[in-house]
């Protein structure tokens, strides 16, 4: 999985969750500030990566004192990455 297929995943699954076009999500976006997203939204975020990527990468999980961490899209998909990257 490249960066980019992780990139388009993230802004899918948030734009889903948010009601907005993916198009509307850029890396540098902060959830809070930028996208108005509340911690129900993150967490759904979180479930939804993880039911996404755990038939990829045989238990993915994003650790709850890590989610705390995720404040940007780029966060996000630096962490995802990290975990998926090199597995593909």
């Amino acid at each position: 999985m490249t960066r980019d297929d992780v990139i388009a995943l993230v802004r899918d699954r948030l734009a889903d969750i948010l009601e907005i076009e993916p198009d509307q999500i850029s890396e540098g976006d902060s959830f809070a500030d930028d996208l108005d997203a509340d911690s129900l939204a993150l967490i759904e975020l979180v479930e939804a990566l993880e039911e996404e990527l755990s038939d990829r990468t045989v238990g993915f999980r994003i650790e709850d004192e890590d989610l705390q961490d995720l404040k940007t899209v780029r966060d996000a998909v630096d962490y995802v990455y990290g975990q998926v990257g090199a597995d593909s």
